[in-house]
């Protein structure tokens, strides 16, 4: 059967989504539900066999964990097996928002979700949709990103139809993604405390509340650990086509840096924020506004339009080497590896 889509644009629409997706999630079915960051690929997160669901339609790994959905600080608590002060008050200054804390799980949550771990990641997502799904549920939301396994994320319903259409029974359309790259994950569990996954409450935002800086992931990890977040895997976040980041001064140079990985240039497509070609020859080239926030909220789109275009390679602007772009480009370090 088609995948059916269901819009929120209007009051009554919003709804009747809620109580048809809040329906299938109750009976052990998978749905996709928009969020401020991208769109999610939603689960009963107290259901084993509902969550495994998840990974079949993803061809998700299974030590790759997925991150628990709430509505409340309530639900969150339910959730883990310690609530330290710090998760307080970062909840307090954060929270409904882009932050996902890591803490010990609690026994109701099954193996499946933290990928067999003794930790959990949890979040209090800002998006109205999907916190009054929650709510109408009653129970946690497990929810990866509504993609194929290391493929782009979705940030609007038309994206996530292209990926999954026909796997899945749902997809409720609210519209593009405010943020447009997935949360920062900070890790409570570790002394000290570190963000495993960058995104845009950054760095400095969180010392404000803990009062130090966060330690980051040191990128250098036990094979025989679980994972203890998402977005860890090298290869994650890519397009179908070959991306490269990388700077020039000119379109002499950066025809030369095409020319050098084995490409014409008339296939490569190029998104720039501050040097923008001609565009002379190139498949495309497109330009984000010269801002993290920006950027993070357009690049997803930018590759999907790429990949829809046939792009051979993608040639994206190097970034600068500031902590407000690191998430973006941990984002894109991660599509361009091989």
């Amino acid at each position: 059967m088609p995948t059916e889509v269901l819009s929120t644009h209007t009051a009554a629409a919003f709804r009747v989504a809620v109580r048809r997706a809040a329906g299938l999630l109750r009976a052990g079915q998978v749905v996709a539900l928009p969020t401020e960051t991208v769109y999610g690929l939603a689960a009963n997160a107290l259901d084993a066999r509902a969550v495994g669901r998840i990974y079949e339609v993803k061809g998700r790994p299974a030590h790759n964990p997925i991150i628990v959905h709430v509505a409340s600080l309530e639900m969150a608590r339910r959730c883990v097996a310690r609530w330290p002060e710090l998760a307080g008050k970062l909840a307090r200054a954060f929270w409904p928002g882009p932050l996902t804390l890591v803490l010990p799980r609690a026994s109701q949550i099954p193996d499946i979700v933290t990928a067999g771990g003794p930790t959990v990641g949890v979040r209090w997502p800002s998006h109205p949709f999907i916190q009054a799904v929650i709510r109408e549920c009653g129970f946690p939301l497990a929810a990866p990103s509504a993609n194929l396994s290391s493929r782009l994320s979705p940030t609007t319903a038309e994206y996530v139809r292209v990926q999954l259409g026909r796997a899945i029974p749902l997809i409720v359309d609210g519209g593009p993604c405010q943020v447009g790259i997935e949360s920062t994950v900070l890790d409570l569990a570790a002394a000290p405390p570190r963000v495993l996954r960058p995104g845009m409450i950054h760095a400095a935002s969180l010392a404000a509340v803990m009062e130090e800086v966060p330690s980051p992931e040191s990128g250098v990890r036990n094979p025989e650990a679980a994972l203890r977040s998402p977005g860890l895997l090298p290869k994650h976040y890519a397009p179908k086509a070959r991306l490269v980041v990388r700077g020039w001064r000119n379109d002499a140079e950066l025809k030369a840096h095409i020319s050098t990985l084995g490409f014409d240039s008339d296939a490569a497509h190029v998104i720039a924020h501050s040097r923008i070609p001609s565009g002379a020859g190139l498949g495309s080239v497109s330009l984000i506004p010269h801002d993290p926030e920006a950027f993070a909220r357009a690049i997803y789109a930018e590759l999907h339009r790429c990949d829809e275009a046939g792009a051979g390679l993608i040639v994206v602007e190097a970034l600068p080497e500031t902590a407000e772009w690191r998430a973006v480009a941990d984002r894109l370090e991660r599509a361009a590896a091989p």
